[in-house]
């Protein structure tokens, strides 16, 4: 997916702080919109010997090379273990960290002391920022407060407010908006994506997303879960809790039960939608079946279930049981409709 293309003033943005960069930049924006690739094609290009016209790295220099295969020894990246390529669960295995640890930012005392590569800079990707709890937040606060010498920080957030306000002080913030629905359906369309205009409203405007949601397996369990929630009153809430509990386990930590209750977050904005008469935001191909459920569910029980649901979104994270919170879920959802 082409990012420079859907944030060009972004882009345009960040090059025109080449001449006096900051100590930490934090990319900030919703999920999917792209923020991670940006700040990554942002750290090649800094690190870039010989930059092309527009700031991207030329991809030939040794310097790129480095980069490219992972090694370069003026770039780290903080992320979860669970979203690395060696975040893959086998079984009996513990599973892979959703958090940033406080050994790896500790980890980062050996290379903020030693001297850079060619007297260049030195660029740390922390995504997501706030995958990080609060212990290892102040880690990392104490080098952002003492910086060393041409050194970037470059912080990626979907949820800014969650990062420590002392964190956030610290940085200067970069949005990243939603780009424009014509051009992002075009982006999708030259990466392969059928049917964009579909993905991209499920995906709330984010490509990145749309792309994830209609990657393979992931799809699945989405149309299984809209054709469950389509049967209104008559859905068997504890079946679903129980299929929906195998699908998160079967897919080995790729799908998550916090984004199992973003779809149904989702599907009941677009019930409130059709409750106001007004056309769905999301799932676009079952406007007519969505219609068709809001007219039974009265609209004061529509708006209390959604501020249920986010409740349980940030339930999700921690469940103390996975089936019994589905079940509890489901069995809310079926509610909607008693009589």
């Amino acid at each position: 997916m082409n990012v420079i293309e859907l944030h060009t003033k972004v882009w345009a943005g960040l090059q025109a702080r080449r001449q006096q960069l900051p100590h930490s930049l934090l990319l900030v924006g919703q999920k999917g919109t792209g923020k991670y690739d940006l700040a990554r094609l942002f750290a090649a290009s800094l690190l870039c010997e010989q930059p092309q016209e527009n700031g991207q790295a030329c991809g030939k220099c040794l310097a790129c090379n480095w980069y490219s295969q992972g090694n370069h020894p003026d770039f780290r990246l903080l992320q979860p273990d669970a979203l690395s390529d060696e975040g893959e669960v086998e079984d009996g295995k513990k599973k892979p960290s959703q958090q940033i640890t406080i050994d790896q930012v500790r980890g980062l005392d050996d290379f903020l002391t030693i001297g850079t590569h060619r007297a260049g800079l030195r660029v740390i990707l922390v995504n997501p920022a706030e995958a990080m709890n609060r212990n290892t937040a102040n880690a990392l606060l104490k080098t952002l407060e003492e910086p060393a010498p041409g050194t970037l920080f470059l912080l990626v957030s979907n949820e800014p407010l969650r990062l420590l306000p002392t964190i956030r002080s610290r940085c200067q913030v970069v949005p990243v908006p939603l780009p424009q629905p014509k051009a992002a359906e075009k982006v999708l369309a030259e990466a392969g994506l059928a049917d964009a205009a579909r993905w991209l409203a499920l995906a709330g405007g984010s490509p990145g997303l749309a792309l994830e949601l209609s990657a393979s397996g992931q799809g699945a369990w989405l149309e299984m879960l809209i054709k469950r929630l389509s049967t209104g009153r008559n859905a068997d809430a504890l079946a679903i809790a129980g299929e929906m509990e195998k699908v998160i386990k079967d897919s080995k930590g790729k799908l998550l039960l916090k984004t199992v209750v973003e779809a149904l977050q989702k599907w009941l904005v677009d019930l409130t939608m059709a409750r106001n008469g007004l056309p769905v935001r999301y799932f676009l191909p079952q406007q007519a079946t969505i219609s068709g459920l809001a007219d039974m569910i009265p609209a004061v029980r529509l708006n209390h279930a959604y501020r249920d649901m986010i409740k349980r979104r940030q339930e999700a994270e921690q469940p103390l049981n996975a089936r019994l919170f589905l079940e509890g879920v489901f069995l809310d959802y079926r509610a909607l409709f008693a009589n």
